[in-house]
């Protein structure tokens, strides 16, 4: 964990992503990769477009999970892990409020949905990253994950990554 301004460590909590936090969480996901996509802040009719074209309710139960991070009570961070079969999981929703970003909130965030994936019996983690999103791509591979033949054919997927998890005991 990293610590925070005032020396308290960052923390991770898991939420049912319709809940309000969860909501909160994944809307402010959505606030900056529509505005980065466009290059203009988004508007709240494309936010709210985006939310239900790609839906987040899944990232729970037997589907998947969504994690916050936090700065004592601020929500700085989020990501998810959506169960796409037996052993394989796929990163979503990886955000790192710009405030927190070069603070290890997205390694940290990063660690802890690979730690809760092996947990759950994934062995692979993947996921897609756009050409605009430089610095996320930067820290998946400084993570471990490494280019893969593609396995989606979103218009959002330029890159297509994955990483093998280690086992990890109950």
């Amino acid at each position: 964990m990293t610590a925070n301004s005032s020396g308290a460590p960052l923390t991770t909590v898991v939420v049912d992503p319709r809940s309000d936090e969860g909501r909160a969480a994944v809307r402010r996901f959505y606030i900056d990769i529509v505005g980065r996509y466009w290059g203009r802040p988004a508007t709240d009719a494309e936010v709210e477009q985006a939310m239900l074209d790609e839906p987040s309710d899944d990232l729970r139960g037997e589907g998947g999970f969504l994690l916050l991070v936090q700065d004592d009570a601020r929500v700085v961070g989020c990501g998810g892990v959506r169960f796409i079969e037996p052993g394989v999981g796929e990163l979503t929703r990886i955000f790192v409020d710009v405030t927190s970003r070069g603070r290890g909130a997205g390694r940290i965030l990063i660690s802890e949905l690979e730690s809760i994936s092996a947990r759950r019996g994934v062995h692979t983690l993947r996921l897609t990253v756009r050409d605009d999103l430089v610095e996320a791509h930067q820290l998946y591979q400084r993570l471990g994950y490494e280019k893969v033949d593609p396995f989606s054919t979103s218009p959002y997927a330029d890159h297509h990554l994955a990483k093998t998890l280690s086992p990890t005991a109950e």
